[in-house]
């Protein structure tokens, strides 16, 4: 009897609480999610310098997979995707992950080069297991600034300056690449959807309120008109 009382309760808030995601235009609809990345084990990870604890799958050579603050993350045909496991349950994330313009697009170089800008990079492979053990403790620690400064040899941080300069350059190189171009504008055109709808419906509504008008000004009229002959016929003398 109590499961039973339980799933009557549950089924009832489902009725009765509103989905906000109702509201509005649901772009998610009518996107593809990726193709999926098979892994023969759990993929080790290295955290990038002069990031905000991103970490990135290196052994991955034709697409882009990051960890960042407790999820996975992966760009695709302009879009960006985003799961808590890297294998499976991908949903579209309809913006640009915050942390994706301190990323360098040369990463793929210095991690085969082992030397990050000019310095010799002594990165560490993480695995997984240890990765989701310790990842919000590293970042509440600064974990990875003091041991061993990133793990890159006479490491010079970036001043707040550069980094903010390198950071509007990468998005203004992102923004034009062609396949980010072609998502934003399937974007706008999702967007404007509803309000030629709305102008559609908006000249119905404004028919069926006149007509309601019209249907009372004729009664109206003929009820004039009785009174008036009504008061005329009053009016004159009986010549009998």
């Amino acid at each position: 009897m109590k499961k039973l009382l339980l799933g009557t309760i549950l089924l009832a808030l489902a009725i009765i609480v509103p989905i906000p995601t109702m509201a509005g235009v649901d772009i998610s609809i009518g996107i593809s999610l990726p193709p999926p990345i098979v892994f023969e084990a759990p993929p080790d990870v290295i955290v990038l310098p002069d990031t905000n604890y991103v970490y990135v799958v290196p052994d991955i050579y034709y697409a882009e997979m990051f960890f960042w603050n407790g999820w996975w993350w992966r760009p695709w045909e302009g879009r960006w995707y985003r799961s808590q496991y890297y294998n499976r349950g991908w949903a579209y994330y309809n913006n640009v992950p915050s942390f994706y313009f301190d990323v360098d697009p040369g990463w793929r170089g210095y991690y085969r080069d082992q030397s990050w800008h000019g310095h010799q990079w002594n990165y560490e492979r993480i695995h997984n297991r240890r990765l989701q053990q310790n990842w919000k403790s590293w970042h509440n620690n600064r974990y990875w600034e003091r041991q061993g400064t990133w793990g890159v040899h006479r490491y010079q941080p970036r001043q707040q300056e550069q980094r903010q300069e390198l950071k509007h350059q990468r998005q203004e190189q992102y923004q034009q690449r062609p396949e980010v171009q072609r998502h934003q504008q399937w974007i706008q055109e999702q967007q404007r959807k509803p309000q030629v709808q709305k102008h559609q419906v908006q000249p119905q509504k404004q028919k069926q309120k006149q007509q309601p008008k019209q249907q009372h000004s004729q009664p109206r009229g003929q009820q004039h008109q009785g009174e008036s002959q009504h008061q005329k016929s009053q009016g004159k003398p009986d010549m009998r």
